[in-house]
């Protein structure tokens, strides 16, 4: 009675994978369907892989041990199909090495298959998966996914040496496999069948970040399905969503200050952009903090462009959720302003155009004086593509009325560029976008525009008279160096420095 009684407590679960005492739930754990059995058979009469053979998760069982497939779930009665689907799991630790494709393809192919049946029965199973069901689930996935990646990723700042777009990325050799477990593993936590409360004991922290270390992986295909799975954990289980994003956000920190080497940092964008736009308002202390330090400096690595549509987007949703923010992330932008990356200059220009979109009169009143001196730098960009863009700003309706308002502050800041862009700058396009801006400011003000008119002629003239001076004083220069040099020749070249030294003193 008091072992039946025992038998139907809840056993403690494991902390995390890593943590397990008894090692059942270890990545390294070795490979046993039934640790109390001598030797397991499967249903077909075959020698399942068990505890007396120690094969270790990860490596292909010893010639000893038949691999063998198991019936299909079409085969089995209905009560004996929870049973199979962990001798399926189980079976499903074994990890093959794809290095060699001509090695093992029989046994490749069962796994293969019978990964398939799983996908398939946790997408159609009727009944709540149980305890020992998510612990081999999660034990199987931990196996076939949770792996390091080459370190040379982190040695240095490879992206010094190379443009990350000119690189071929590495293709995961194993994906036949992996693909299938990552898709157990979505319809897994999105099955209505998976018991939130009771999964969180085995997809914890530790879990959650090992799926975040694969992010760096160079295969585009398993960042999709990370980036999806990791979405629905976060819908699923509320309680790890400020566990994923500090994690997140130390992902960035190491990218912006350490390595700026990482696969996944547009997926991960990704991610969060759907996540600031859940939000709640007002936002919290930490949301705006994870703008200042992780997001905002995101602008700063040389392959910003990688992931620039996905910062955007996500620097973007912050200030239609709170426009206050808006003086913050353009001084931000302001502080980070490439100097000699025109094409990054260009997507700046791009972004700043969408913040000023959702940016109100008073906090654009606030940081209008150092953005608009970035932007007459920009209109006298030699570079025709950055001075383009600076000008399309006044096409704007919103950002036009913004200046408009405060015309008095800009145009003083922005004429002189302007005047000097109709008058020297070489390409047609710009100097006939610029005249447009001009027109612009004359209609809003035509006596403050003739005085900058006048002020800018003044300036010019002082330069050039300044200019002048300066060319006559070094003329002068050049003159008198030429008569020093024509009098140290009158000197006997060949005078010694003990005549010279006695002529000195004598002369004092």
């Amino acid at each position: 009675m008091i072992k039946q009684i025992f038998g139907k407590l809840p056993r403690k679960p494991s902390k995390s994978l890593n943590n397990d005492s008894n090692g059942e739930g270890a990545v390294n754990s070795y490979y046993a369907p039934n640790p109390s059995a001598s030797g397991s058979r499967l249903p077909n009469g075959t020698l399942a892989p068990n505890s007396n053979k120690n094969i270790q998760a990860g490596a292909f069982p010893p010639s000893g041990v038949v691999y063998e497939a198991l019936p299909s779930f079409r085969d089995v009665p209905i009560s004996e199909k929870p049973n199979l689907f962990l001798q399926k799991l189980t079976m499903c630790c074994v990890v093959f090495d794809f290095r060699d494709p001509s090695k093992n393809l029989k046994e490749k192919e069962i796994k293969r298959q019978t990964l398939l049946e799983l996908v398939d029965y946790v997408a159609s199973v009727g009944v709540k998966f149980n305890e020992a069901a998510i612990q081999e689930l999660t034990k199987m996935v931990a196996v076939n996914l949770f792996r390091t990646f080459p370190s040379a990723n982190h040695e240095t700042k490879i992206l010094e040496m190379h443009d990350l777009e000119d690189e071929e990325p590495s293709l995961e050799p194993a994906w036949p496999h992996i693909q299938v477990v990552y898709e157990i593993l979505l319809r897994f936590v999105a099955s209505p069948m998976t018991d939130a409360k009771l999964a969180k004991r085995y997809i914890d922290h530790s879990f959650v970040l090992k799926l975040l270390d694969l992010f760096d992986s160079e295969d585009q295909r398993e960042r999709e399905y990370l980036k999806t799975i990791l979405h629905r954990v976060y819908g699923k289980f509320m309680v790890h969503r400020p566990y994923i994003r500090k994690a997140i956000n130390n992902i960035f920190y190491r990218f912006i200050s350490e390595t700026e080497k990482h696969n996944g940092i547009a997926e991960l964008l990704e991610i969060l952009g759907s996540i600031i736009n859940g939000f709640a308002l007002p936002l919290k202390e930490e949301h705006k903090l994870f703008l200042v330090r992780a997001l905002i400096p995101l602008h700063k690595p040389k392959c910003a462009s990688v992931y620039y549509q996905q910062l955007s987007y996500c620097i973007v949703q912050f200030v239609e959720k709170d426009f206050k923010l808006a003086d913050c992330i353009i001084r931000g932008l302001l502080k980070y302003w490439p100097v000699t990356n025109s094409s990054k200059e260009v997507m700046f220009l791009g972004e700043l155009e969408e913040v000023l979109e959702a940016t109100q009169a008073a906090e654009f009143q606030r940081c209008m004086v150092p953005l608009f001196r970035q932007i007459a730098r920009c209109l006298n960009s030699s570079h025709f593509q950055v001075a383009e863009r600076a000008l399309f700003l006044w096409n704007n309706d919103h950002l036009r009325n913004l200046i408009t308002q405060n015309h008095k502050v800009i145009m003083p800041i922005v004429f002189p560029a302007l005047e000097r862009n109709t008058r020297g700058h070489w390409n047609q396009a710009v100097k006939t976008l610029t005249l447009n801006v001009r027109k612009v400011f004359s209609d809003v003000d035509q006596a403050l525009f003739d005085e900058c008119l006048a002020k800018f002629q003044v300036e010019e003239e002082n330069k050039t008279e300044l200019k002048a001076n300066r060319e006559r004083t070094w003329k002068r220069l050049e003159d008198l160096a030429a008569s020093k040099t024509n009098e140290a020749e009158l000197v006997p070249r060949f005078v010694s420095s003990v005549n010279l030294a006695s002529s000195s003193e004598s002369s004092g």
